[in-house]
């Protein structure tokens, strides 16, 4: 490895980024890119060794084929946990690394502010009080329900210790099923079917890659426990958006909870804007204010073990999508 490696800082702000990396690396050779329109051009004239790249203006356009083309680095430390935008690349010369779990707290505070958004009644609350109107409202507790996590990665993993501490009863999938802490049963992938008739709430938090494109679908949104409150924090795809509509229209998916849509920025003509049982955010999740600086600290971790020869932590595997 190069004691001085030719770095990328490729984000809409990077200033802030250029400054922690002269801090913790004041030998540090690097440019700052702030369009996907020129990366292109920079990585060709430059020829870095290593890109930290954001997808800061959504995924088309991105300017994926410069990073991993002719010429292009041989490590792209993404700034954000899914790398879709990325679509698949060779390991053998090029290394991909994320900032998966830097924001799994977050996201999972996120959801249970959802989930108690409903439990609460705080839209009838809310009501109420616009009215000027002591009305009666019955709350519910999570305590004693069953949560089933789509997804016992970061993020799954911070929900799960969350529900455990609220007293509720969690179930989850993941694509290698192995005991886990805060999880009272954990299920192979595979086993998603049999399990969404018994909860009461589920949270999707799995990465989008082709065996998990379309997962939610029709049969598996009329298997779920009518009632049920759903969040859905993973990606654009894995949950079918119409379906989920349908059944919300209903109340046989009673709320949800949707960071995530099939095209973002979501459509002001979609008809998920008029529901009143869902709360739409546009995938903010995981952005909270010490966001940035969390992830570029992971990235400046991952630099100083490549400048000294070792290991990379959080490699992607192009083929599982994480």
């Amino acid at each position: 490895m190069s004691d001085t490696p030719r770095i990328v800082l490729h984000n809409s702000n990077t200033a802030p980024l250029a400054r922690w990396l002269r801090a913790a690396f004041p030998q540090a050779e690097y440019r700052e890119c702030n369009s996907y329109e020129t990366l292109p051009a920079l990585i060709d004239s430059y020829r870095p060794e290593i890109v930290y790249s954001v997808r800061f203006a959504g995924t088309p356009g991105f300017p994926r084929d410069a990073l991993f083309g002719a010429g292009g680095p041989r490590w792209v430390a993404n700034g954000g946990a899914g790398t879709d935008h990325f679509g698949q690349w060779d390991p053998r010369k090029t290394t991909v690394t994320n900032a998966a779990g830097v924001a799994a707290g977050m996201m999972a505070e996120y959801i249970f502010g959802g989930f108690l958004h409903f439990t609460l009644d705080i839209p009838g609350l809310q009501q109420d009080k616009a009215a000027r109107v002591w009305n009666a409202r019955t709350v519910r507790p999570l305590a004693g329900k069953t949560l089933l996590i789509v997804g016992l990665g970061h993020t799954g993993q911070a929900v799960a210790a969350r529900a455990r501490a609220l007293g509720m009863k969690v179930l989850g999938t993941r694509a290698r099923p192995e005991p886990m802490e805060h999880v009272d049963e954990v299920h192979a992938a595979d086993d998603l079917p049999g399990l969404l008739a018994r909860a009461d709430f589920i949270a999707v938090s799995t990465p989008l890659i082709p065996a998990t494109r379309g997962l939610i679908g029709k049969d598996e949104i009329a298997a779920m426990k009518p009632g049920v409150i759903f969040a859905d924090v993973s990606r654009g795809g894995v949950v079918d958006q119409s379906a989920l509509y349908d059944a919300m229209k209903t109340r046989h998916v009673a709320a949800a909870v949707l960071d995530v849509f099939e095209t973002e920025p979501l459509p002001a003509t979609s008809p998920l804007w008029a529901l009143e049982n869902a709360i739409i955010s546009p995938h903010c999740s995981s952005v909270f204010v010490e966001w940035e600086e969390a992830s570029f600290e992971l990235f400046l971790l991952n630099l100083g073990r490549w400048m000294r020869g070792e290991g990379l932590v959080n490699i992607v595997d192009p083929v599982r999508g994480y």
